[in-house]
């Protein structure tokens, strides 16, 4: 059988599942697919929303009889391919394999910690005691251990952190619980398996350590692997094949040990003279006074790159401080029991974070970030081209690449060369396909003439009155994407002051619960940042109008996009056309992806920077975008607004 016996217009899907259209693009990526696994290629495709992509890889991947990792960038889409999207090819085409949900270690209850948890000074006090009952009864039910199952267990309660799987908690077979652990049963799953449903992070996660080739940390041997949401691969590789210690790291390893050392006769954390607490006072101190040093300045939500090298001995001392607590802890996690023992373990990876910190790698920027909720130092490699291309496109015989927004104006150039995807790891087969959906009559992009530059200070207020303009013709159905987070409260104080309703800003509540309340509402208006700009799905009228404030540029003192700017320089490239301009056109393709999400959808994008039509790149963005009808008449677009 071949994918087009499924997914042509006389394939088994067109005879079964009412409603089916056939769409040629979704048939020639099939085919793309199908192509590469018969023939070991790569493959690189974009696919415009409404194609139908996910059915476009399962189907081929299916049909292969190959051992194949599906990784994905979100959650959502995980789910979507595990619960939706196999079962209805099982059911409609008679297609079916075995198949294994592998999500990160952190969804997952860690059996050792819930027992340590419950013995502990803290597990006796009423109100956790009261819910780690409920954890128990869930837990001799629960087939997978996924705390996603547990609805009364918000992923913000800090009992969830004490209770998830890590990688820096996880003992493998020296646990006692390794038999019984939920982690140990989904990667046996994931053994049987013929399809593995991963995320990017613990994808890359597993490459770090070990390769397709040999017993993987986490996942199984594997012929090919299909990337979804791959414009994400950098910055996913880039993390993984990093180092990141936060505050908020050595807080959970204080916890930790102060737990373990109580459970293995170093006396009560609650008794300052016992050796428990004296351990963990020691590395509370030392952490405060070393991340309050690298962030002297920082505001909230800023980065800032880090120079070691450059360090006074005051901010040398605070280092060595710490690395000397975090020492105590790992000599005395030695004969204190087998929870002591991890978080002996742990702070070891901790000390070795911090050296490759200070120390430096060539080819890698170290980097503060402060949020409100903790500090992180991070190194983090400038080029993970040949990294990708030694450990994963030379070995690995099929890898397919896919998402709505690979491309800018010079295809796929930019994607390739920052992924070291060449001609000398094998074919690559391209293909740009485009969305089903007609455009030119169902929606309008509006890029205003007569708004202050986005640098002004009044551009705000500006902007502001437009958009209730085109809040009022629409009668809401509108998302607010922000460039920043400064950006948004700045807007939507603006537009509360001016009265528009039924406003919502991101940060109120969930994200998940924001969108379920705008897509209720029917007719909300969402300010939002970039977690809104992708993987967000309203289709119908309840979103008619999505408005961006400014292009996204990726913000220049950043210190990773400072330090791949330089690195193009050193390479004679200016950084500007090789990386702001195309991180800038996929991202607004992202941003402008929100609006059309079924074939029935209308509505307008509005981009209020003007430098989309003024400036000469903004020809090459303009490019890249769906093919909207332009027009900059405001009369005109809310006419058609008021038609959607």
């Amino acid at each position: 059988m071949r994918a087009r016996d499924v997914l042509g217009p006389s394939g088994r899907l067109a005879r079964t599942l009412p409603g089916y259209e056939p769409r040629d693009a979704q048939l020639a990526m099939a085919e793309l697919v199908e192509r590469a696994l018969a023939g070991d290629r790569k493959v690189v495709v974009e696919a415009g929303t409404g194609t139908g992509k996910t059915l476009a890889y399962l189907v081929p991947a299916i049909l292969s009889g190959r051992k194949i990792i599906v990784s994905t960038a979100t959650r959502a889409l995980q789910e979507q391919i595990v619960f939706k999207d196999l079962p209805l090819l099982a059911e409609h085409a008679g297609l079916s394999a075995d198949v294994a949900l592998l999500k990160g270690l952190s969804n997952y209850l860690c059996q050792r910690r819930f027992a340590e948890l419950k013995k502990s000074d803290e597990g006796q006090r009423p109100a956790v005691r009261s819910l780690l009952d409920h954890v128990e009864r869930w837990r001799g039910e629960t087939e997978t251990g996924d705390l996603a199952e547990l609805v009364t267990l918000s992923e913000r309660d800090p009992v969830r952190s004490e209770l998830a799987s890590s990688s820096e908690t996880r003992l493998g077979r020296t646990c006692s619980y390794f038999e019984e652990c939920f982690v140990t049963r989904a990667r046996r799953d994931a053994d049987r398996a013929r399809i593995v449903v991963v995320n990017h992070a613990l994808f890359f996660a597993d490459l770090a350590l070990r390769g397709p080739r040999v017993e993987a940390a986490a996942l199984p041997a594997y012929d090919a692997v299909i990337f979804d949401e791959a414009h994400h691969l950098e910055d996913a590789a880039s993390q993984v094949f990093g180092v990141r210690v936060s505050s908020s790291r050595l807080d959970a390893l204080v916890r930790d040990a102060g737990r373990a050392f109580s459970l293995g006769g170093l006396g009560s954390i609650q008794d300052p003279r016992s050796e428990a607490a004296r351990l963990t006072a020691t590395v509370s101190r030392a952490s405060a006074a070393f991340f309050s040093g690298l962030s002297a300045g920082l505001g909230v939500d800023a980065r800032a790159e880090l120079d070691p090298r450059g360090w006074a001995d005051a901010e040398m001392a605070t280092y060595h401080a710490l690395d000397a607590s975090l020492e105590a802890v790992e000599r005395a996690g030695d004969d204190a029991g087998e929870a002591a023992e991890a978080v002996g373990a742990r702070a070891a990876r901790v000390r070795a974070d911090l050296a490759d910190i200070v120390d430096g790698r060539r080819h890698a920027v170290a980097w503060i970030e402060a949020t409100s909720r903790a500090i992180t130092a991070s190194l983090t490699p400038v080029d993970v081209a040949e990294e990708l291309r030694e450990k994963l496109f030379e070995p690995v015989p099929v890898t397919v690449l896919t998402s709505a927004t690979l491309s800018t104006s010079t295809g796929f150039d930019f994607l390739r060369e920052r992924l070291g995807l060449d001609e000398s790891t094998g074919p690559v087969d391209e293909a740009c396909l485009p969305s089903p959906f007609d455009f030119e009559e169902a929606a309008r992009l509006y890029v205003p003439r007569d708004l202050p530059d986005v640098s002004r200070p009044e551009f705000v207020d500006a902007a502001a009155a437009r958009i209730a303009e085109l809040v009022r013709a629409s009668g809401g159905g509108a998302f607010v994407l922000c460039t920043s987070l400064r950006a948004m409260r700045a807007l939507h104080a603006a537009l509360a002051r001016r009265g528009v309703p039924r406003l919502l800003v991101q940060g109120e509540a969930p994200k998940s619960s924001l969108v379920g309340r705008f897509r209720a509402s029917g007719d909300a208006v969402l300010v939002a940042t970039m977690s809104f700009w992708e993987g967000v799905d309203v289709p119908g009228r309840a979103l008619r109008l999505v408005i961006i404030d400014k292009l996204p540029f990726p913000v220049p003192t950043d210190p990773q996009i400072v330090a791949r700017g330089r690195a193009l320089e050193e390479a004679g490239k200016s950084p500007f056309p090789a990386l702001h301009l195309p991180i800038a056109a996929i991202t607004l393709k992202q941003g402008f992806g929100r609006l059309l999400r079924a074939t029935t959808d209308r509505g307008v994008v509005a981009v209020l920077d003007h430098r989309l039509i003024s400036r000469g790149y903004g020809k090459s963005l303009l490019t890249a975008l769906p093919p909207a009808p332009l027009t900059h008449d405001l009369e005109e677009t809310v006419a058609f607004l008021s038609r959607c």
